[in-house]
Formats: structure tokens, C-alpha cells, sequence
């Protein structure tokens, strides 16, 4: 069977991740292992953690929760150590604060797949998100929507597939880890070369139709907007190139004031 590995990255978390967890171990698919990867957390993060492992173990329901905490060098290195950890077929990470939008979403995610052939697994399964508050409440899909057939050019014209609907093959993000050299824009980075992984493999991309996370809007690239805006115009700069690139942030620009 299809293990997925659900990476959850937390710093003094403790208000939002119940939410998070919660979601997890309520998943109906039991092949999932749910690693959290804490960066030395002051408040009770840790606790609710644990506790989420005794749950998940007293549940019985084949989850496996791994908790590793210490300090790190920032959220992407602690992605990183969560890829590192990985064991199952697919990786997907899941903020502390965000969640599945009801229990059935993995097994959905499997069924709408096409995942019989373990010799040649899809490079990346993707879907829709919506977006909450602070407070988990719902606020509306997300302005980008996935493309029908996505592929690495489809990120010239903005992140069209958030970061938490985005299940990579495992054994591809071990071999793709997350640029460090950028501190707000890593993961549009990182989905763009597993991707082109993906097109050099000749591995298809399967669109699963679904809505599979519920987004909480305040993120750290909302927090840190006009550096990250810096940084994922070097980004895309870097794949598409700085004219390509300029061309479309002018369209961006033009668009937004017509509207």
C-alpha cells in the first residue's frame, strides 16, 4: 500500500497545532506516518504533541506519529530534516495551524490517483486549498486554482498549487531538498524542480480533482510580504527567466489595477 509522510514544521505553536494534528488522526487511510519536526518550542507545543502520540497509538488506526525537537537554522532547514525522516511514498507538508477539510481527504487522494503501479508512481499528486483565519475559520477558496495538467511552466504565472496541496514522491524530494539560500520563497523553488524532475523522468503529474487542505492565511510570506515578493522574483527569474519574468509581473501589475 501507498504510505504518505505528512511533515509538520513547528516553533511555540501550541494555539494552532491541535487543529492540525487533529485533522491527521482523524484521517481514515491508515498509511500514514505524521512527522513533526519542532525547532525547540518554549511554549506547551511539545505537549500537545505528545499527547497526539498517545492518542494516535491508543487509536489503533495504523498512523505512526514521529516527534524530533531541537534547534534548527530556520523553517526550510527544518523542512529538510522533515524530507531527511521520510519514509513513505509521497511527502507533504502541513503547517502547524492548517488542515484537512474532513477525514476522508487521503483516502480520496489515493482513490482518484491512479496509484497501481509502484514502478512508476506519479511524481506529484496536487488539488485545491482553501483558506482560513487564525481562528480555523473558513474564508474562501484560494485565488490561484491548480491547472488542469500542471507542469514546472505553470509556476511562471504565479503559485497555481499551494504548498500543502502539493504530495511529492518521496524519493524525489530526498534528492531535491529545499534551496537555503532563500528564506520566504524556497518551497515555489522547490515544487518547480521536482517538477522539472518529473518532466526529465517522464513521470506523469496527476491533478486529484480535490480540495485537500484548508490554508491559514497568516503565513510567514504574508508576515514578511514585500521580501518575499523580492525573493520569488529571483525565484522565477532563475527558471523562467529575467525578461520572461518581467513581462509577466507587468501583466500581474496590469491585471490587478483592471480589476
Amino acid at each position: 500500500m501507498i504510505k504518505f509522510s505528512i511533515v509538520t514544521i513547528t516553533y511555540n505553536a501550541g494555539e494552532v497545532l491541535g487543529r492540525t494534528v487533529d485533522s491527521v488522526l482523524k484521517q481514515t487511510y491508515p498509511y500514514i506516518e505524521h512527522i513533526i519536526v519542532d525547532g525547540a518550542s518554549s511554549d506547551n507545543t511539545l505537549e500537545i504533541a505528545n499527547d497526539y502520540s498517545q492518542r494516535s497509538y491508543a487509536a489503533s488506526n495504523g498512523h505512526e506519529v514521529r516527534l524530533f525537537s531541537e534547534p534548527d537554522n530556520g523553517l526550510y532547514d527544518a523542512m529538510n530534516k522533515g524530507i531527511n525522516y521520510a519514509t513513505g511514498d509521497y511527502i507533504c507538508f502541513m503547517n502547524a495551524g492548517d488542515f484537512y477539510p474532513n477525514a476522508e481527504v487521503i483516502q480520496n487522494i489515493v482513490n482518484n490517483s491512479c496509484l497501481d503501479d509502484r514502478k512508476k508512481l506519479p511524481a506529484v499528486l496536487y488539488g485545491n486549498t482553501d483558506i482560513v483565519d487564525s481562528n480555523g475559520k473558513y474564508l474562501g477558496p484560494r485565488r490561484l486554482t491548480p491547472p488542469e495538467n500542471l507542469n514546472w511552466r505553470s509556476f511562471k504565472h504565479g503559485m497555481l498549487v499551494c504548498h500543502q496541496a502539493f504530495y511529492a514522491r518521496t524519493d524525489i524530494a530526498k534528492a531535491t531538498p529545499y534551496n537555503l539560500k532563500y528564506r520566504y520563497s524556497a518551497d515555489v523553488d522547490w515544487c518547480i524542480r521536482i517538477m522539472k524532475k518529473a518532466e526529465e523522468q517522464n513521470l506523469p503529474i496527476v491533478n486529484t480533482h480535490l480540495t485537500v487542505a484548508n490554508y491559514m492565511k497568516e503565513g510567514k510570506t504574508t508576515q514578511h510580504h514585500k521580501d518575499s515578493l523580492k525573493e520569488r522574483f529571483e525565484v522565477m527569474s532563475t527558471h523562467y527567466g529575467r525578461l520572461s519574468t518581467l513581462l509577466m509581473h507587468a501583466w500581474f501589475a496590469i491585471r490587478a489595477v483592471v480589476k
